[in-house]
């Protein structure tokens, strides 16, 4: 399975970088008390922090709604879904576990206050390419909406579109019956390369340590 940037989105945004982890043999469960703990803490300590800060001046959200805006993504209208987590935890509006990976990966997301997208590898058809949508690009959400993907940056297989730094569709979404995954890091292009592949080992080691498998990962720009 090969993923691929389109030149659009290079030529949009130059410093474009996304991290990829192939994960094989992972075991998905409910979240160990471990991990439920460690991601409410955390939550918890942000919204402490932002008394006294706007989410949309964090660093890696503020430069994640500047890629929105180059791709033409309003976001105030489609926020990051980095941004959007940080602001339920401003409100107070802490996010209930789901299960291992989804929990995982939205630890990853506030933790490094960037996007993460994690798929089923089996349930997407053929290679992968990172693109910006229109107006034939759309599926049903895991928020339970149809949502259009035109003028978003998006990820699409043989079927169609699937998955995005905005929300994620429902037919690729990890289930505890997954165990093979992908997962997309929307790294920040301020970001140089050796501090990315540093993150990305580190949250390869993090997932199998909770999940088993194996993983392997790769920096595309």
């Amino acid at each position: 399975m090969e993923v691929l940037i389109e030149d659009q989105v290079k030529n949009t945004i130059p410093q474009f970088k996304l991290g990829v982890i192939h994960y094989s043999g992972i075991h998905v469960t409910e979240s160990p008390q471990m991990l439920k703990g460690r991601l409410r803490l955390f939550q918890e300590k942000i919204f402490f922090d932002l008394e006294n800060k706007k989410v949309a001046d964090l660093d890696g959200i503020k430069e994640w709604r500047e890629i929105f805006k180059a791709v033409g993504t309003d976001p105030n209208r489609y926020r990051p879904s980095n941004e959007a987590l940080f602001r339920r935890i401003q409100k107070q509006q802490y996010l209930h576990p789901v299960h291992s990976a989804v929990d995982l990966n939205n630890f990853f997301s506030l933790q490094y206050e960037i996007p993460f997208g994690i798929y089923d590898k089996e349930k997407i058809v053929g290679n992968i390419t990172l693109k910006i949508g229109d107006e034939k690009d759309y599926y049903a959400a895991i928020n339970g909406r149809d949502v259009n993907m035109k003028n978003k940056l998006l990820t699409a297989d043989d079927l169609g579109a699937f998955g995005s730094p905005y929300v994620d569709s429902k037919r690729t979404a990890v289930q505890v019956s997954t165990q093979n995954a992908i997962h997309f890091i929307y790294l920040r292009p301020s970001m140089k390369n050796s501090e990315a592949e540093k993150m990305l080992s580190s949250i390869a080691e993090m997932f199998t340590q909770i999940h088993g498998g194996e993983a392997n990962y790769e920096l595309i720009s």
